[in-house]
């Protein structure tokens, strides 16, 4: 086999690999815009400093973590949230829920662990219901990668 016809077959292999990584993504739910909560903050806030003290650690453990997990961005730097803001952020911290690249609510300050996770809570309430059809779905395969 020609140095050709393998670097051509290599190229197949890897288009094909990434056809079905692709595939699974969605035949799994995969979504790159799906909830998320994104924290404007920024260093120099003693809040935003509770926040992170209290709550950050076991953040992503919680239901409301894994539900929309954190993304953290400085509040100077809205525009990498990649989010349609409804309003700009003008205090820290603000957490902004979203979903689809779309803000769904906000909550501004940090009120405490007493009140953030009721607060959430609401927030999160404003998604579309998950229902069975949302959840992974286990379909065959059609990805055979030759060896």
């Amino acid at each position: 086999m020609t140095l050709l016809a393998r670097r051509k077959g290599w190229v197949c292999h890897m288009a094909l690999a990434f056809l079905c990584l692709a595939g699974s993504l969605v035949a799994f739910g995969g979504s790159v815009r799906a909830a998320e909560l994104i924290m404007f903050d920024d260093p120099a806030c003693i809040w935003c400093q509770r926040w992170h003290a209290e709550i950050g650690p076991s953040y992503p453990r919680t239901d409301e973590g894994r539900r929309a997990p954190l993304r953290r961005i400085h509040i100077r730097n809205q525009a990498a949230a990649g989010v349609a803001l409804r309003q700009p952020v003008t205090a820290t911290p603000t957490f902004v829920l979203a979903e689809q690249g779309r803000e769904i609510g906000r909550i501004v300050g940090y009120p405490g662990r007493d009140f953030f996770y009721g607060l959430l809570g609401e927030l999160l309430m404003r998604l579309p219901a998950r229902s069975s059809t949302d959840a992974p779905k286990r379909a065959g395969s059609i990805c055979a990668m030759p060896a």
